[in-house]
């Protein structure tokens, strides 16, 4: 969840209520729908370049330049979770929402997405040290 509250959790894909166990999935007909789909996008595009460069990473150590993935994947889960930390007043005012979601808190997924962010740095980082020493 990265978004909850005493009675709801929302995520970038669907908005569920504890009370009842109903979840309703974030559409188009979202007012800041453009934004969750950039946040979407672009953790998606992470996890693709951060698994694309760990693999890369095991089979090809020493031969190629490949840090630069986990620097994408870094970038990528950064523009999501800033994106997120500056529409989230917006995001959580929808009328579409079956209850009020805008007196909520950050969730453990946001929080992890934060820490993907360093991990994915400080992967990088190292890979294109340990590179340079080669």
């Amino acid at each position: 969840a990265w978004w909850v509250g005493d009675n709801f959790s929302t995520d970038v894909w669907r908005m569920c209520a504890m009370n009842t166990s109903t979840c309703m999935a974030i559409t188009d007909q979202f007012r800041e729908y453009q934004s969750i789909q950039a946040v979407q996008a672009t953790m998606i595009l992470s996890t693709i370049f951060c698994c694309v460069a760990f693999l890369v990473f095991i089979l090809q150590l020493f031969r190629l330049k490949q840090g630069e993935r986990f620097l994408l994947s870094c970038l990528c889960v950064m523009i999501a979770a800033s994106i997120y930390t500056d529409r989230h007043e917006e995001l959580h005012k929808s009328n579409e929402y079956s209850i009020e979601v805008s007196e909520g808190r950050y969730g453990y997924s946001f929080v992890l997405a934060w820490i993907a962010f360093a991990f994915t740095l400080i992967s990088g980082v190292m890979y294109l040290v340990l590179r340079k020493r080669k």
